[in-house]
């Protein structure tokens, strides 16, 4: 049994984690300031919640620190753009220094928003990225990118055993229905009749992964011996483990539309087309060959599953 810390995890994948280790009998301690988590999914498990900014330093003693603390979607993070990239940098600094001081194993979520607008395809972990310093996005992607860089001279000066995963999209229960996310604005679209809203023509392409194949990943990322990891990487001429861990099955927004309209023939939503908003990647589709050889993972949902998993969560939101 490890005692571990979620920052951020009264949001969606923290809280599906927080089930995950429980029911694993770990001992979980939730960090959240509920800026954008909630409290209430969280109800009726034996954690430990503090109610704090991860900003703030970070006390107690942890075998395993996940870091998932940072707005994550374009309408929470655009919000407050400066609280959006001090979470991810003084944040993941406070979390590098409770790692050091008590010898703590740190998963970091970073992103798959590290490429930007990829001009590779599919996006391996060794491309370095096509982003905008300037743009909408840039405080949420330039702040994942300092944090990575960060944990990259943290590991080289302290020793610190940290673990870097570029999470592409995902999705699943226990989503916050007013978050922006595709997924949840197409289901939620569908169950009340609204029109589905598609940007440009909807021919972006993004790649959708069910969350449980997520947390599998998760865990055998962070249960991998370190010597492993660093023998691994080395081999790849990396000097800190990161992963990729995303479905690659490539769909374009449009037909996840239209997935979801086929799994609820009941709704009368129509597609409706906006203008495009600035910097939304174009192609999305992760490279996970390196999962596969190093933790022997990959997703098993197929997209059409995972929606019929998630579209009862959100009935009670319609």
């Amino acid at each position: 049994m490890a005692k571990v810390l979620i920052t951020g995890g009264a949001g969606f994948i923290g809280a599906n984690l927080a089930r995950r280790l429980v029911a694993a009998k770990h001992e979980v301690s939730v960090l959240d300031n509920l800026y954008t988590g909630r409290k209430s999914e969280l109800e009726g498990l034996p954690i430990t919640f503090l109610g704090q900014d991860v900003r703030e330093p970070i006390s107690g003693d942890y075998d395993w620190i996940f870091n998932l603390a940072c707005p994550a979607s374009p309408p929470h993070y655009q919000r407050d753009p400066l609280f959006t990239l001090t979470t991810s940098i003084d944040g993941m600094r406070n979390v590098l220094e409770a790692a050091k001081r008590t010898g703590a194993r740190v998963l970091h979520a970073s992103t798959s928003e590290i490429y930007g607008d990829p001009l590779v395809h599919p996006q391996p972990e060794s491309y370095w990225g096509h982003v905008n310093t300037l743009g909408i996005r840039s405080c949420y992607d330039e702040g994942k990118r300092v944090a990575e860089t960060m944990a990259l001279e943290y590991r080289r000066a302290f020793g610190v055993d940290v673990r870097l995963v570029r999470i592409f999209n995902t999705y699943g229960p226990h989503m916050d229905p007013k978050d922006g996310r595709v997924v949840s604005n197409f289901i939620l679209q569908a169950l009340r009749n609204e029109p589905i809203t598609l940007y440009g023509e909807g021919q972006q392409t993004r790649s959708f992964q069910f969350v449980d194949d997520l947390l599998h990943g998760f865990m055998a990322y962070m249960e991998a011996p370190k010597d492993k990891l660093k023998s691994f990487f080395k081999e790849k001429g990396l000097n800190i483990p990161v992963l990729n861990m995303g479905n690659p099955g490539e769909f374009t927004v449009r037909e996840l539309a239209e997935e979801v309209l086929s799994l609820l023939p009941e709704s009368t939503s129509s597609l409706t087309f906006c203008s495009l908003p600035g910097d939304d990647p174009k192609r999305r589709k992760p490279n996970i060959d390196w999962a596969k050889e190093c933790l022997g993972w990959e997703p098993t949902i197929p997209l059409r599953e995972g929606l019929s998993k998630t579209i009862p969560y959100f009935r009670a939101f319609a």
